[in-house]
């Protein structure tokens, strides 16, 4: 009996020992890295001339959110934790208080989906405070060249970068003759500009222009299919020969009414028809179905353009803080500006920056309501570098003077 009693005595202590043990290592072992990622988005209800085109709720925030799954996927083998701040305003508000305070929590790394004026009143404050922006919204040329700052990355393409990718199918296509049709607001004055700018750069001719007024009358009312198909053949009537109609109509006030209604039955591109973009809901090509599946899995949807470039400048960061092994926004931002930074991201090819304005270079997808009907630079489009650099501004061409 007193040999059982030691035993069990032995035996207790042991188990007290081990569980002591087990809690110091649990105790020993180091905290996760925490990488924590802002998200600054300017948000409204927007209408469009068609329900189908309405932006979903999480446009560009759940593309972020399946990154920062994939970004901890790998972070949990590595002790790193990747978290999203997500924070709305509304448009052309003021920004820099709501910046400040994403800052006061921490936040060194940034996603900005707001316009081009937002994102300037922010940049030098971003930078004073060590930050990094990354601009997953805004398509604006003038962010890249006479406002370009050095911490600040644009996922998003450039207008011109849209433009020349349509350019330069349409020129392939040998379709060199252009009606251009733009309408009232700032926004579409600027499309209109990349197209303009594309035509000179790839040999086509805008063989006319009209403007398109917005008069402010509803977008979508019970005669509006009626009101439509009488006016779209009239503002297209007594044109010169053209190969296609490019519509310049960011503002969505009546691009979409224009496909199957032009007074001359002929190929309509630009905002409506065939349309430019960093991605497309249907794109498969090149793994694409992956992150597709991925995406539709934690959304319940397809991916859309805003969606790929919040994912990817998330992923971005994730590369980043694997390769530096840690947070430290100095080090990141050292990483992604050095010559052995490039990134997957499904497009056929591995992307990376542009290193005179810090615009990542990417092909851009031409597509229509239902698939990718080409991808470009297309062929023979050739360039002494990369031909990626065939879509928008080029080196040589470049006002920026990093600040």
């Amino acid at each position: 009996m007193p040999e059982t009693l030691a035993f069990l005595l032995g035996f207790f202590l042991l188990l007290v020992n081990a569980a002591n043990l087990r809690a110091q290592d649990a105790g020993a072992s180091p905290a996760p890295t925490k990488i924590s990622i802002g998200y600054l988005r300017a948000y409204e209800p927007q209408l469009a001339l068609s329900i189908l085109d309405v932006p979903p709720r999480d446009e560009g925030v759940a593309g972020a959110n399946v990154a920062i799954n994939d970004n901890n996927t790998t972070g949990k083998f590595l002790g790193q934790s990747f978290s999203l701040d997500v924070v709305e305003v509304k448009f052309e508000a003021d920004v820099v208080a709501t910046f400040k305070e994403m800052l006061g929590r921490g936040d060194k790394f940034v996603l900005t989906d707001i316009s081009a004026a937002q994102l300037l009143s922010i940049a030098d404050l971003a930078r004073e405070n060590g930050a990094l922006l990354f601009n997953v919204g805004a398509t604006d040329d003038v962010l890249r060249e006479e406002e370009c700052r050095s911490n600040v990355f644009h996922t998003a393409p450039t207008r011109s970068m849209l433009a020349d990718g349509l350019a330069q199918y349409l020129v392939w296509k040998q379709w060199r003759k252009w009606v251009l049709l733009y309408g009232s607001h700032e926004r579409d004055q600027l499309y209109a500009d990349a197209i303009r700018r594309a035509a000179t750069r790839f040999g086509a001719t805008i063989v006319e222009e009209r403007l398109y007024k917005d008069t402010g009358s509803a977008r979508r009312t019970d005669t509006g299919v009626i009101q439509v198909q009488r006016q779209m053949p009239v503002f297209t009537q007594n044109l010169p020969e053209h190969d296609v109609v490019i519509v310049a109509d960011e503002s969505e006030v009546f691009g979409s009414y224009v496909p199957y209604r032009t007074w001359t039955p002929r190929p309509v591109a630009g905002t409506a028809g065939l349309i430019p973009s960093s991605w497309h809901p249907a794109s498969e090509q090149w793994g694409g179905s992956q992150i597709q599946n991925r995406f539709s899995k934690a959304t319940g949807r397809r991916m859309l353009s805003k969606d790929m470039q919040a994912w990817t400048a998330v992923r971005i960061l994730g590369e980043a803080a694997t390769r530096t092994q840690g947070n430290d926004a100095g080090k990141i931002e050292a990483f992604i500006k050095s010559d052995d930074f490039s990134i997957a991201a499904f497009k056929g090819q591995k992307v990376t920056f542009r290193t005179w304005n810090w615009q990542l270079r990417q092909p851009i997808l031409l597509g229509d309501g239902r698939g990718v009907v080409s991808t470009s630079p297309q062929e023979g489009f050739l360039h002494q570098f990369s031909e990626l650099d065939t879509l928008g501004v080029d080196r040589p061409e470049t006002k920026c003077k990093l600040k």
